[in-house]
């Protein structure tokens, strides 16, 4: 089934991926952690933007940027985050500024 950006949703390893590219990226990452050469492996990871508050007596959600894969680079030494895209979305531009902001100095970030 394609989405509105014409994405085929993908089933590996029982795991449903929003993209054929985003689930292939998925099999070499573990083949990179089955190698060594990362470890701790952690897909949809969530982080947060913004705390949730109440302003005139109305409540506004937390905000949350998900990326696609989070691991530790033991080339690298240190945490990477990646991002499958083939959209950039207007929302996922401002919510990657925000991230890099926020944890930028903690994560390496990457798109693919």
């Amino acid at each position: 089934m394609r989405s509105k950006y014409n994405a085929v949703k993908t089933l590996v390893d029982g795991i449903k991926f929003d993209s054929r590219k985003e689930a292939k990226r998925y099999q070499e990452l573990k083949l990179l952690e089955r190698a060594g050469a990362i470890k701790e492996l952690e897909l949809q990871p969530r982080f947060l933007l913004q705390d949730k508050f109440t302003l005139d007596g109305k409540t506004y959600r937390k905000i949350e940027y998900v990326a696609d894969f989070k691991f530790w680079d033991n080339g690298r030494r240190s945490w990477i985050v990646e991002d499958v895209k083939g959209v950039k979305t207007e929302v996922y531009k401002l919510k990657k500024k925000i991230f890099l902001k926020k944890y930028g100095e903690y994560y390496k970030f990457y798109e693919i």
